[in-house]
C-alpha cells in the first residue's frame, strides 16, 4: 500500500471516480489506499459534490509550506476512550460529516456539528473545536452561529467563564421545529400569492396546490418529532448505558 501524501494524479482520478458515482472504499481500492484517505481528501477539499483535483492539489501545498514554518496542533490522532479504534472513528466522522453535507449543511457546519455529536461528553469550547478541526476560531464561531439559528446546538458557560457549546437529545427535535416554523411562514407568503395573482387563475390554483402541501407535510412533521420526542424520553434518559464514572478521556473498555 503506498504511503506518503497524495499525488496530483490520485486527485484526478478521484475525481473521476466521484463523477462517476463510485462511493469512496471503491476509489480508495482502485488506487491501493485506505478509504478514510480517501474520504478525508475529499471532506477537506468541499465534499463529494464541488471537489475539484486542481484547487485541492494546490491546498494541499499551502497545508505543506505552513507544516514546514509552524508545529502542528495534533501530531497524531488523540487517544479514544473505551478503547475504540482511532482510524475507523476518524473514518467515521468524516462519513457521517459528508452524510449531513449531502442533506444539504454547509461542510464547516456539518464538520463541527458532527465533532460535538461524536463527542462523550457532547460538549466543547471554540479552541476544543478549532484545534479537533484544524481551522481558525473564526471559522468555528460562524459554524456555531448557523447552528444556533437552526437549533441545533445550546450556548453555555462554563465555571471558567468560557462559552462551551452542547449537543443533546433534543437537537434534531428543535431543528425539525425550525424547519416547521419556516415552511409555515412560506405557507402563509403562498397563500398572500394566491389573492393577489386572482383566485381560479392557473397561476393562483398552482400556487394554493403548494400552499396546501407544504402545510400538510409541516403539519405531519411537527406531529412526528413530537410523538418521536414522547416516546423516547419515557424509554430512555441522558447518558443511560454509561457508567458514571466513565470519562471522555478513559481509554478502558466500555462497561459490561
Amino acid at each position: 500500500m503506498p504511503g506518503g501524501r497524495i499525488t496530483q494524479q490520485e486527485r484526478q482520478r478521484i475525481a473521476s471516480g466521484l463523477a462517476d458515482g463510485l462511493a469512496y472504499a471503491e476509489i480508495a481500492r482502485r488506487l491501493d489506499r485506505p478509504t478514510s484517505t480517501v474520504t478525508r481528501e475529499v471532506m477537506r477539499n468541499g465534499g463529494p459534490t464541488t471537489y475539484r483535483p486542481e484547487p485541492a492539489h494546490r491546498a494541499a501545498e499551502r497545508r505543506a509550506r505552513r507544516r514546514k514554518r509552524i508545529a502542528p496542533l495534533v501530531d497524531e490522532a488523540p487517544v479514544q476512550p473505551y478503547g475504540r479504534d482511532a482510524e475507523a472513528v476518524q473514518a467515521f466522522e468524516e462519513m457521517y460529516a459528508t452524510a449531513m453535507m449531502a442533506s444539504g449543511m454547509p461542510l464547516m457546519m456539518a464538520r463541527v456539528l458532527t465533532s460535538l455529536t461524536l463527542a462523550d461528553s457532547g460538549t466543547l469550547t471554540a479552541q476544543e473545536l478549532a484545534r479537533r478541526l484544524q481551522v481558525s476560531p473564526a471559522s468555528v464561531s460562524k459554524a456555531i452561529a448557523f447552528l444556533d439559528d437552526q437549533g441545533m446546538v445550546r450556548r453555555e458557560r462554563d465555571e471558567r467563564r468560557r462559552e462551551r457549546y452542547t449537543v443533546d437529545d433534543e437537537i434534531w427535535y428543535r431543528s425539525m421545529m425550525v424547519s416547521v416554523r419556516s415552511t409555515a411562514e412560506l405557507v402563509e407568503i403562498t397563500r398572500q400569492g394566491v389573492g393577489v395573482l386572482g383566485p381560479g387563475t392557473p397561476a393562483a390554483a398552482r400556487l394554493e396546490g403548494v400552499a396546501r402541501f407544504l402545510d400538510f407535510v409541516a403539519e405531519a412533521i411537527a406531529r412526528a418529532a413530537e410523538q418521536a420526542r414522547d416516546i423516547l424520553r419515557t424509554s430512555s434518559g441522558p447518558g443511560a448505558g454509561v457508567a458514571p464514572e466513565a470519562a471522555e478521556g478513559s481509554t478502558g473498555p466500555p462497561p459490561s
